[in-house]
């Protein structure tokens, strides 16, 4: 038989296997991340009918070269285009991740690890990212529990949305400040009620509370005093009517103290409540006070009543005002509160002298020169001291142990004017942001960064780090073995993955970009182009089939 018909037979066939590749490429030219191949051909073999000879001078005949005759082609290597990088699809989804660069990601069947530049994800029911394709894990490096950082070790399924990613833990407010300027001018601050100043906190089981905070005025120059009137909860419940007994009981702000809120009471006329009317007058050469009390008649006369009091009568009731207040009221026309108030009284003048207030909050005092924050209680901060146990209305021993003690810093408050208003205010937080509590929060949103970092953000304004998806590369990655769908596996000729992976960015020029994915690399111009000159090829090659066939016709026509 002629040796051609054989050599037609194996262009047929490698002309078949190449048509095979182009089929495959445009079959797949909107795979994600398909890597087109190509075929090249090689000689099959020689029939060396004549080896060569050299020159023989002896007899002065030239060298001849082998003869050898070509029994065909075949296929010489299928190349995949793996490190040519296809066109990128906008997909707006957050999970589909391309890469930039010659890395793989690493996904797993449970058993093995596979590599595939198909950024195709999604997170399945168990909360795991996975292809959408197969359903294999994303493999990456989890979060060191200790410092909230990855942690690069083998590398493991990422659980994006495992139970505990769901929520951020709430945490109770241990710091805040007060910031703006107190006016001494401001009717707030000289009232008795004072101006209210509310600091929202969390306790640690994320529950939101205010604090009502009042600032007042002293008599002395530059000094004021803060305490803590009430502490409710996020409806707007006294604490004092939860637990049944006084704030006091409960909460500390600051330390007691003693503050001047008045200077001096002189004896006053007064029109009193009564419809009456009174001149209280001080004779130092007597030591007699002398109240008169005039009183309008119905028929339009005016009676008069006088009643003297003794310099040792006031010196007893500066002493013991709970028992004295009608009188003291009348003469001074002041409504004092014995059970806050010291009280002395002047022999020269007459004059009843309110000395001091013992208060239980911090003392706050300001620069008279410069009108900038000095101390409070002779520190930058008080403490808002909630007390572990007290006994409640049910003579019942309760905790306040959900609340952290808040440390309050009022260096940042000032004592200028401002035109009578006060604009102080409070802040949960200190003044780096430190502190600030916080609610439970619910994961509102996942972003992955351009290194694979997968961070989450919660509801309470939290954020955290989840996990980082790692990536592979190869010595050689042409030797990958092709496995379907979209995935490869590691052989002898590609090198090994050592189980750990690289961050992607410490490749120059490598990185991911999420909501995009790659596309295939197949160029259709290419593929038809190679299809006609393998159409004519396998065209050729018939044609030396159907010739040799006719020429061996001949042969066996010799016969006839």
């Amino acid at each position: 038989m002629m040796r051609s018909l054989y050599s037609g037979v194996s262009g047929l066939k490698t002309h078949q296997t190449k048509m095979d590749v182009i089929g495959n490429n445009i079959a797949n030219v909107n795979t994600t991340a398909y890597k087109s191949q190509s075929i090249t051909f090689s000689e099959l073999m020689y029939q060396t009918t004549q080896n060569a000879s050299g020159p023989n001078a002896t007899t002065g005949t030239a060298g001849t070269n082998a003869k050898q005759i070509g029994l065909g082609v075949q296929s010489a290597a299928i190349s995949t285009s793996i490190t040519s990088a296809g066109s990128s699809q906008t997909t707006g989804n957050p999970f589909d991740i391309r890469i930039t660069g010659d890395s793989f990601f690493v996904v797993s069947d449970g058993s093995n690890n596979y590599f595939t530049r198909d950024g195709s994800f999604y997170v399945d029911a168990a909360g795991n990212l996975a292809m959408s394709s197969t359903g294999y894990n994303v493999m990456g490096w989890g979060v060191d529990p200790e410092t909230g950082l990855v942690k690069q070790d083998t590398v493991t399924p990422l659980r994006v949305m495992s139970a505990e990613n769901l929520t951020y833990p709430p945490e109770a407010t241990s710091q805040s400040y007060l910031s703006g300027i107190i006016d001494k001018n401001d009717t707030d601050v000289t009232s008795e009620s004072g101006k209210t100043v509310n600091l929202n906190f969390y306790d640690n089981l994320g529950y939101s509370y205010t604090a009502k905070i009042s600032i007042h005025s002293t008599a002395t120059e530059g000094q004021y005093y803060m305490q803590l009137d009430d502490l409710l909860n996020a409806d707007g419940v006294s604490l004092s009517e939860t637990f049944g007994v006084p704030l006091s009981d409960m909460v500390n702000l600051g330390a007691s103290g003693n503050v001047k809120v008045n200077e001096t009471l002189a004896p006053a006329t007064q029109n009193n409540a009564d419809g009456t009317s009174s001149t209280a007058v001080w004779n130092n050469a007597t030591g007699i006070m002398t109240v008169t009390t005039y009183t309008t008649q119905a028929d339009g006369s005016v009676t008069t009543t006088t009643q003297d009091y003794t310099q040792a009568q006031l010196e007893d009731m500066a002493g013991d005002p709970a028992n004295n207040q009608e009188a003291l009221k009348s003469i001074y026309g002041a409504s004092i509160d014995p059970s806050i108030v010291a009280m002395s009284f002047d022999a020269t003048s007459g004059k009843m002298t309110i000395t001091e207030k013992t208060v239980q909050g911090g003392i706050v005092t300001y620069n008279t020169n410069t009108g900038l924050f000095d101390n409070v209680n002779g520190e930058d901060t008080v403490v808002l001291d909630f007390e572990d146990d007290f006994v409640n209305g049910l003579g019942e021993t309760t905790s306040l142990g959900n609340f952290s003690d808040i440390e309050i810093d009022l260096s940042t408050t000032s004592r200028f004017d401002n035109n009578g208003t006060s604009t102080v205010g409070a802040t949960s937080g200190d003044l780096d942001g430190r502190g600030t509590g916080r609610k439970l929060g619910e994961m509102s949103s996942i972003a992955i960064a351009n290194d694979g970092t997968i961070s989450a953000s919660y509801s309470n304004g939290m954020s955290k780090v989840l996990g980082q998806i790692a990536v592979a590369e190869f010595t050689n990655p042409s030797g990958l073995q092709k496995e379907g769908d979209n995935m490869y596996s590691a052989t002898q000729n590609s090198g090994d993955f050592d189980g750990i992976g690289i961050n992607i960015t410490t490749s120059s020029g490598s990185y991911m970009t999420t909501g995009v994915l790659e596309m295939s690399n197949v160029d259709l111009s290419t593929e038809f182009t190679e299809m006609i000159t393998t159409q004519r090829g396998f065209q050729a090659n018939s044609r030396i089939i159907t010739t040799s066939d006719s020429m061996l016709e001949e042969l066996v026509n010799l016969k006839r």
